[in-house]
């Protein structure tokens, strides 16, 4: 159980991408973790900084050597705007990264508490393609389990057994009837026996759909296609 609820947790961390035709392997990337405020910390943002209601997303991992950490950003920072946009939560900030130019430089707001709201200058750089490949497989609504049996988000190691290890409710993923445990043999087309595999083909394949899977489930095989039109 504590497992399934971890594994749910990344997907909500990596959902997000680029608008609909964008290529998957363009996706900007800044190179930070980030959470949800809490209802609590809304509250108390929003009496701090006089905000009519607290927003934003708050930065958990600054990754050393990453655009993030190159123009100054820290952990705890709050980012309350993006282009001068307000970031209301976590997916607004992810899919406004990820669409954004490599190279190009953007204005972030971030609050600090002991520097209050201050402007910092970030150069996008390009997400690794595991993470895109990851992206693509949580736009679709799931997860892949690593080669340990733990849900990977970005990691490089191949998996002799990739299986799903969460499926997001009311996702294409759920609506094709995909559980978590199946296993994973061919993914658009492509026979798939790793996890690099399976990265390998959804960066094929792209976010957009519809994505041909065929599954394992126990001594059964299934064929599902995940529909094109993601509906949030």
């Amino acid at each position: 159980m504590k497992r399934g609820l971890a594994a749910l947790a990344l997907l909500a961390t990596v959902l997000g991408g680029p608008p609909a035709g964008q290529a998957a392997t363009a996706w900007g990337w800044l190179g930070v973790r980030i959470r949800d405020l809490s209802e609590q910390e809304m509250e108390d943002i929003s009496r701090r900084f006089g905000l009519r209601e607290g927003f934003g997303a708050v930065i958990v991992e600054v990754i050393e050597e990453t655009p993030a950490a190159a123009a100054g950003l820290r952990n705890g920072d709050l980012v309350v705007a993006f282009r001068d946009r307000p970031v209301v939560d976590t997916r607004t900030l992810q899919r406004a990264v990820a669409s954004a130019s490599v190279g190009e430089t953007v204005r972030l707001t971030v609050l600090r508490p002991d520097e209050g709201r201050r402007p910092v200058q970030v150069r996008v750089g390009a997400m690794p393609e595991p993470m895109v490949a990851d992206r693509i497989a949580a736009e679709y609504g799931f997860l892949v389990r690593d080669p340990a049996g733990q849900p990977e988000l970005g990691g490089s190691r191949p998996g002799p057994i990739p299986s799903v290890a969460a499926v997001l409710p009311r996702s294409r993923a759920e609506r094709a009837g995909v559980q978590v445990g199946d296993v994973l043999t061919e993914v658009s087309g492509r026979p798939v026996a790793t996890l690099e595999a399976v990265r390998e083909a959804l960066l094929a394949a792209g976010p957009d759909g519809p994505l041909p899977l065929v599954l394992r489930r126990g001594q059964e095989q299934l064929a599902v296609t995940l529909d094109s039109s993601p509906r949030r």
